[in-house]
């Protein structure tokens, strides 16, 4: 999953006018694949190809307990969300930050096979909507598109930088589903999908700064 994890993003910028800018929401949507592919970089964590893995996805996962492990999210979102409070000093901030980081593990168990743990350790958890495409691309993007309406409709501000955001998730996506596969892990796969990253985060912190929240008053 790459586009749906932008959905929680979306969804927690729309729902207060107290959250976190649309740009940090971004970096908490994919902070532990942050993790992940940096520490697959350094050898701390692990993954390599498997044609056979997944039919929409070559990927065997096999070692990533500090990242995706349901522990292991939880001590990320804790952490970024204690971050973005102490930053803004907004206990919603922190709360909705927290919270999307933690949707990275609900929405990886819909989409992996059996690769997440609860907190390492030989049981492993996962849906494997990956095998079957006619269900899990239109959810993805079903649900990110929701997502991004609600948004929309709860902010106002230029609508031409949301739809270039959603412009550039979409293409990265048919890129992910449809373009080449990579033959093997390495740096370059890594600091690959960390460039995806920083491109649309980058993009989304451009929308965040010019829109704002249409609610004059907000719940505490």
């Amino acid at each position: 999953m790459f586009i749906g994890h932008f959905a929680p993003a979306f969804a927690a910028a729309a729902v207060s006018r107290r959250a976190p800018g649309l740009g940090t929401l971004f970096v908490a949507a994919q902070l532990v694949d942050w993790a992940f592919f940096a520490f697959a970089a350094v050898g701390i964590e692990h993954m390599r190809i498997d044609p056979h893995a997944t039919v929409m996805v070559p990927f065997d996962l096999y070692d990533m307990p500090y990242t995706h492990s349901l522990l292991g999210t939880s001590v990320w979102a804790v952490i970024f969300g204690l971050l973005v409070f102490a930053i803004s000093r907004e206990k919603i901030a922190g709360v909705l930050a927290g919270m999307v980081v933690m949707s990275h593990w609900a929405l990886d168990w819909l989409v992996h096979r059996p690769d997440l743990t609860l907190a390492g350790g030989h049981t492993t958890y996962g849906l494997g909507l990956w095998n079957y495409p006619a269900i899990e691309m239109p959810l993805e993007i079903g649900i990110t598109l929701a997502a991004f309406y609600w948004y929309v409709r709860s902010t106002r501000g230029p609508i031409g930088q949301p739809l270039v955001l959603m412009a550039l998730l979409l293409v990265f996506q048919a890129i992910n589903w449809f373009g080449p596969h990579p033959t093997e892990a390495g740096l370059g796969l890594y600091l690959q999908a960390l460039a995806a990253f920083a491109v649309v985060t980058f993009f989304a912190r451009w929308v965040g700064d010019n829109r704002r929240h249409k609610r004059a008053r907000d719940w505490r």
